[in-house]
C-alpha cells in the first residue's frame, strides 16, 4: 500500500530560533526512512540549502532533495508536483504569506522557540495565521523548544506561560543548546549523526514523536 505523503512545516517569523536546524534534522533523518524533499524558501540565509550542499558533498544525500521558493506562488506549485514521502518547509522569517501557504499545505506546523519571554512573544504572528488557517481547516501545531535549558527556572517559567496564553501545545522532545547542533549544520550532518550522544537522543525522540503525530510510524 502506498504510504501518504506528509508535510511538516517548521516556521517562526523571527529569525535566529532554530528554525534551519529543527528543518534540517528532521529531514536527514526522514531521508533514512523514506525519500524526502527539503524546501529552503529563506533566499537571503539559505541555510537548509548550504546545509544540504555539504550533506550531497560528502555523499550523504540519499533519500534526501532540496527545493527552494522564493514565493507562496511557487511554493504551492512545486509542492503540488513534489511526489517524495515526506516534505519538509523551513520557512522564510519574514514573509508571512509564504507561511500563511505553509500552514495550509502541512500535515503538521512546528513553531521552534527558544527559551526567552521576547522569542517566544516574537510567535504572536504565527499563532494568529493558526488560527485564521484552523477557520478553513483542522491545524496540527506543536511549539518546539530549542538551545533549551530545561531545569532552568527562566525555561519552566516560560514554559508555564506560552501554553496559558499562546494557547499551542509543546512536542514532549526538546532540542537542548547543544555545541553538536551548530557543528552539525556547519558539517551537512544532524545530530543523530554526532558523536553527543544527548544529541543523538534528543533528534531520534524528535523524529519518532513527529511521525506520531502524523500519521506515519
Amino acid at each position: 500500500m502506498k504510504t501518504k505523503q506528509k508535510t511538516i512545516a517548521v516556521i517562526n517569523l523571527k529569525g535566529g530560533v532554530g528554525r534551519s536546524t529543527v528543518s534540517t534534522n528532521l529531514a536527514g533523518e526522514l531521508a533514512k526512512r523514506a525519500h524526502t524533499t527539503l524546501f529552503d524558501c529563506d533566499a537571503i540565509q539559505a541555510t537548509s540549502g548550504s546545509w544540504y550542499a555539504l550533506r550531497e558533498g560528502s555523499n550523504k544525500s540519499e533519500g534526501l532533495s532540496l527545493q527552494s521558493a522564493m514565493n507562496h506562488q511557487e511554493l504551492i506549485e512545486k509542492v503540488s508536483k513534489d511526489k517524495s514521502t515526506f516534505l519538509v518547509l523551513d520557512s522564510e522569517p519574514r514573509l508571512k504569506e509564504i507561511a500563511r501557504a505553509m500552514i495550509m499545505l502541512s500535515d503538521l506546523v512546528l513553531i521552534p522557540v527558544a527559551a526567552s519571554a521576547a522569542e517566544v512573544w516574537a510567535t504572536g504572528d504565527v499563532i494568529q495565521l493558526l488560527e485564521e488557517a484552523k477557520k478553513v481547516r483542522k491545524v496540527e501545531a506543536r511549539l518546539v523548544w530549542s538551545r533549551h535549558r530545561a531545569n532552568t527556572k527562566l525555561a519552566k517559567e516560560v514554559m508555564a506561560e506560552v501554553q496559558k496564553v499562546l494557547g499551542v501545545g509543546f512536542l514532549k522532545t526538546s532540542l537542548g543548546l547543544r555545541v553538536a547542533y551548530q557543528e552539525a549544520l556547519g558539517l551537512g550532518l544532524t545530530g543523530a549523526e554526532m558523536s553527543d550522544k544527548v544529541a543523538r537522543e534528543e533528534v531520534n525522540q524528535l523524529v519518532k514523536e513527529v511521525l506520531s503525530i502524523v500519521g506515519n510510524k
